[in-house]
């Protein structure tokens, strides 16, 4: 059974048709595998930012970051060739931002600034027909200004309770050193008496010792019954 030439033509358009649309179309699983993880999650004021692309193909053509909402040449910070020797071309909205481009596909953002924020957007493409996409918000927080030092007014109720309160203070150490002070000369002069008393115990001590005493010879009247008795001194 022949075909006829006419259907023949039809089928051979619609299967161009389905080639030209599997093409150009692109898998939903690998727009949902891209994305960007922010290091860290809330950059402060002068502190470097990492946008890590996650879930980029191992093999890609370039990729180009975009500071916006829309992707065009006005809003390109960078592209990013991996087979040239500079590998990184700045765009327009790159101004004096010091970003640093990485062979998998992530970003660095040096000494971020609130000027910064807004949203990044990576275009990774894969082939000529094939382009994968994501975005993040960033938000560089700014650092808290210092509050200027003000001097309040001081009312009469809180100067009269300084004057009193330096005064008792200054009277309860002078009152502490008054006491320190005679404490000192008491135990001072209970230290000299203490010293000049026991000199005189001492000396009357030696003199009562050294005070001769007399002995008188004891007679018992068994000596007086013998005739014992003793020899009077002669008087001449």
């Amino acid at each position: 059974m022949e075909i006829p030439a006419g259907a023949q033509q039809d089928f051979s358009k619609s299967l161009l048709l389905s080639v030209s649309i599997l093409a150009l179309w692109v898998p939903p699983g690998s727009w949902a595998a891209l994305r960007i993880q922010k290091i860290p999650e809330q950059p402060q004021t002068n502190q470097d930012l990492l946008l890590s692309v996650q879930g980029i193909p191992d093999t890609f053509q370039d990729f180009n970051w975009y500071l916006g909402e829309e992707t065009y040449g006005g809003t390109m910070l960078f592209t990013y060739i991996p087979g040239l020797l500079k590998p990184q071309r700045d765009g327009s909205a790159m101004k004096q931002r010091d970003i640093i481009g990485f062979p998998n596909g992530s970003m660095l953002l040096c000494h971020a600034q609130p000027t910064d924020s807004g949203t990044y957007q990576v275009a990774v493409t894969i082939n000529p027909a094939w382009t994968m996409r994501a975005k993040t918000e960033v938000q560089v927080a700014e650092k808290p200004k210092e509050l200027p030092i003000t001097n309040l007014p001081v009312s009469a109720g809180i100067v009269a309770a300084i004057i009193i309160g330096s005064l008792a203070i200054g009277s309860l150490c002078v009152g502490s050193i008054a006491y320190l002070l005679v404490t000192r000369g008491w135990r001072a002069q209970s230290h000299r008496m203490t010293a000049t008393e026991k000199p005189e115990v001492g000396s009357s001590h030696h003199a009562v010792s050294d005070v001769p005493t007399s002995r008188k010879p004891s007679w018992s009247p068994l000596q007086e019954s013998c005739g014992l008795i003793p020899l009077q001194p002669c008087p001449f």
